[in-house]
């Protein structure tokens, strides 16, 4: 496959790592790690990001797979990058160009109607009024009342967890601990009761009740429905009728554009202009980053104490901390993903228009095959039997219609987040190229009911299976969120009980990725939360 190396804010070479004892190390060169980078070079350590690939990024990067596209290759929206963040670290002076979209969403039917929603809420009113005049009017309250659930979600996102100290510490350290905890719970206290006691329990509802409960609880048109419901399930294996994907749910809306909730952008560029603009920051603060440099394995003293990494040539590179982007998996020891280059833009037929223009039903995510909750229950249960659905669960997304900088004009390209894919599938294997591709070509030839000859429109692709995904980018087992996002990993619990704030039972090894809290998505908390970590426990020695 030509792929063509995109230019990155990288300083330095692997050899002049070996030259000196760094403050820290960070494995991985993601959006996190790079995060965790720059505020701990702002902080004053001095710090190296080693990055296995040629590029940096991780899952958030962009590269010309097909020559003249550029894929935002794993994820493909920003929502979820957290206002501290783009704010603290100037992103904007460091390129960093969000595209908002309006319509945001746009459910086709094979019925010939359809629906687009977005932060109008006029379009939404009478979009919504076409399936259920009941529904529009409760639209407007279903949105208020999550916002509300979102701002108390901000303090949590924002904060290293209140969890109890893992080592023996001296009393003055104990004090300082219970202080930060107790302000943390009293926090969230004053943040419960300003709720209300009606909103608190449909809050916690929410949290341990399956998507589909909380929906029909709000709603009865199905592809209103089964159209907030993929934002439950989207990247997981759970079903719409698991318990806890209200909170997957919750995930997905709590973030923000430029102020505005739930507003979900393209990055000019491509979501590799995240990293970048990170990156960017990170090197002004004075942090060194390396790629093609592959850790092996850590350096441990006295079989407690991390002290460096081993890089995969043998080169030894020594630090008083290490951060790790990785996966915990990865650290310590079911998704697809379909980029494609097209010649014009699919035509959707429900839509009654034949033109090379884009409109209103491009500009946001396409939701295929989600016309109701028990067509995306279908599709998990296929994969719980251990085969990619038969009718998958499609989000499609354009970004070329409001990036021109990513696609040749009059080309464009598309983005397919496919569901559900069974990581080693009981009918075939993904390393076979024709059990691919005939998975590919059921993808394309569902979007042709729904939009024909969009098959024939296809110039390229590159497909990521849940082990391409774990190969390619680090995902253990393909997962994006570096593990499940269940209630039993969440908070307190993740990654694992009693190890939940970045800290791991090795001294100075610290988890500083998506698989530690809060969780997964582009959203450089995990980064920002453990650099703080970092930066108090350095002033304590």
């Amino acid at each position: 496959m030509w792929r063509r190396r995109f230019s990155t804010t990288v300083s330095g070479s692997a050899a002049a790592l070996k030259d000196k004892k760094w403050d820290a190390l960070i494995i991985g060169g993601g959006h996190n790690g790079l995060t965790a980078a720059a505020y701990l070079a702002r902080g004053g350590l001095s710090v190296a990001v080693l990055e296995r690939r040629h590029i940096i990024g991780g899952a958030a990067v962009t590269e010309e797979l097909i020559p003249g596209f550029k894929f935002s290759r794993c994820s493909y929206l920003q929502s979820l990058l957290r206002p501290a963040v783009i704010n603290e670290l100037d992103l904007a002076k460091h390129g960093l160009k969000l595209l908002k979209r309006n319509p945001s969403s746009f459910t086709p039917c094979l019925d010939g109607r359809y629906l687009l929603l977005g932060p109008d809420k006029d379009l939404n009113h009478s979009q919504i009024s076409k399936f259920s005049k009941a529904d529009a009017e409760a639209y407007p309250k279903y949105e208020s009342q999550l916002e509300n659930f979102c701002k108390f979600m901000d303090l949590v996102l924002d904060s290293s967890p209140p969890e109890s100290l893992q080592h023996k510490s001296s009393l003055n350290e104990q004090l300082k601990s219970k202080l930060h905890n107790s302000v943390f719970w009293a926090s969230c206290l004053r943040h419960a009761a300003s709720m209300g006691q009606k909103d608190m329990v449909d809050f916690m509802d929410l949290l341990l009740s399956p998507a589909s409960k909380v929906l029909n609880n709000w709603f009865e048109a199905d592809v209103l429905k089964a159209t907030l419901a993929t934002d439950a399930v989207i990247g997981s294996t759970a079903s719409v009728h698991t318990p806890g994907s209200g909170y997957v749910l919750l995930h997905h809306v709590m973030g923000e554009t430029d102020g505005e909730r739930g507003i979900w952008s393209y990055v000019e560029g491509g979501m590799g202009s995240i990293s970048n603009a990170i990156a960017s920051a990170a090197v002004a603060a004075g942090a060194h980053i390396v790629t093609d440099a592959e850790v092996s394995q850590l350096l441990i003293k006295n079989s407690s104490t991390v002290n460096g990494v081993i890089l995969a040539d043998g080169t030894e590179v020594h630090a008083s901390v290490v951060l790790s982007n990785a996966t915990p998996y990865k650290t310590f020891m079911a998704t697809t993903k379909i980029n494609v280059a097209v010649d014009k833009l699919p035509q959707f037929k429900c839509c009654k228009l034949d033109n090379s223009h884009a409109g209103p039903e491009h500009v946001g995510t396409i939701h295929i095959g989600s016309e109701s909750m028990e067509e995306i229950h279908s599709a998990s249960e296929d994969a719980v039997n251990g085969i990619p659905s038969k009718r998958p669960v499609i989000e499609m997304t354009i970004p070329s219609v409001l990036d021109k900088t990513i696609s040749p004009p009059g080309m464009h390209v598309i983005n397919l987040f496919v569901q559900y894919t069974p990581y080693k599938p009981s009918d075939g294997d993904w390393q076979d190229h024709d059990y691919r591709e005939s998975f590919a070509q059921k993808c394309f030839t569902l979007i042709d009911e729904y939009a024909p000859g969009f098959s024939s429109s296809v110039i390229g692709y590159d497909m990521l299976t849940p082990p391409d995904l774990e190969r390619e980018i680090g995902l253990t087992g393909g997962n994006i969120f570096h593990g499940a996002m269940g209630l039993d990993s969440l908070f307190l619990m993740r990654p694992v009980k009693g190890w939940s704030n970045y800290k791991t039972p090795l001294k100075g090894l610290y988890l500083c990725g998506s698989g530690a809290h809060p969780g997964g998505g582009v959203m450089g908390a995990p980064g920002r939360n453990a650099a703080h970590l970092v930066l108090q426990d350095v002033k304590k020695t």
